[in-house]
């Protein structure tokens, strides 16, 4: 049981380490035209703040047998500051000034937490306590592509929501919804469990509608602009059609 628990946390940590890397593909188009366009920088803040909790909670002073859990997300939670540093380079004065108050925020709750964890709370109770800060967040993390599934049966296209970012936020959910069961911590099978039955759902709207992608020459954007549906693709589709009419034909590879 204790092998079984061991891989299928490392496999968890394989497919999560994919999405948290799958924004680097928006943020090398931000990068290289040196804006962030209509991106939103909010989604890379909470996940920042899920991964710091998840990350805590990991640690054998709060839990037991989590250490792959504290493994993922500290990596996660790195990769995140990236994206928060890069977003905060690049855009306006006003989106700068939210998303710096934003990261103040998260960073207090977080210290909050870290704080009242070990200075007040010990044994089951922090783990109670941490745990519930930690699934809170990763549930809402899940729940963001529900925008996007609700676009996709809305078109009936998939334009926006690519197969293999859908099959990696099943594969993540499932991997730690069974490092959970097999831990028997309900602090990680729920909200996987959560992001398992979501990923599911991606892959079945994506079997009704695959044969309705968009346009060919939008499927680089498509690809680009989505993590776990986090971004805001109507409004950048939009922009993009502008700039293609004030400017003829352009190719919108990231």
């Amino acid at each position: 049981m204790d092998v079984l628990h061991f891989l299928v946390g490392v496999f968890g940590n394989a497919t999560g380490l994919f999405l948290f890397l799958a924004p680097t593909i928006t943020f090398k188009r931000i990068i290289k035209s040196k804006s962030t366009e209509q991106f939103s920088g909010i989604p890379y803040v909470m996940t920042l703040l899920n991964c710091l909790l998840s990350a805590w909670y990991g640690l054998p002073f709060v839990s037991k047998n989590n250490i792959l859990v504290t493994a993922i997300n500290g990596t996660g939670a790195a990769i995140e500051s990236i994206y928060v540093l890069v977003f905060l380079i690049y855009a306006l004065k006003k989106e700068k000034a939210k998303i710096l108050g934003l990261f103040a925020f998260i960073l207090t709750v977080f210290s909050a937490i870290a704080l009242v964890s070990v200075l007040v709370l010990h044994g089951k109770a922090r783990m109670l306590f941490c745990g519930l800060a930690a699934t809170i967040f990763s549930i809402t993390m899940y729940a963001s592509p529900l925008s996007i599934m609700r676009l996709v049966i809305k078109t009936k296209s998939v334009e926006y929501m690519p197969f293999f970012l859908s099959l990696f936020v099943f594969l993540c959910g499932t991997s730690w919804f069974i490092f959970g069961l097999l831990g028997r911590d309900p602090f990680i099978a729920i909200p996987n469990g959560f992001g398992c039955g979501l990923g599911a759902i991606q892959l079945i709207l994506y079997f009704i509608y695959r044969k309705n992608q968009g346009d060919p020459k939008k499927e680089s954007t498509a690809h680009g602009s989505l993590e776990m549906g986090l971004e805001k693709p109507p409004q950048q589709d939009k922009q993009l059609n502008g700039t293609n009419t004030k400017n003829g034909s352009q190719d919108e590879q990231l």
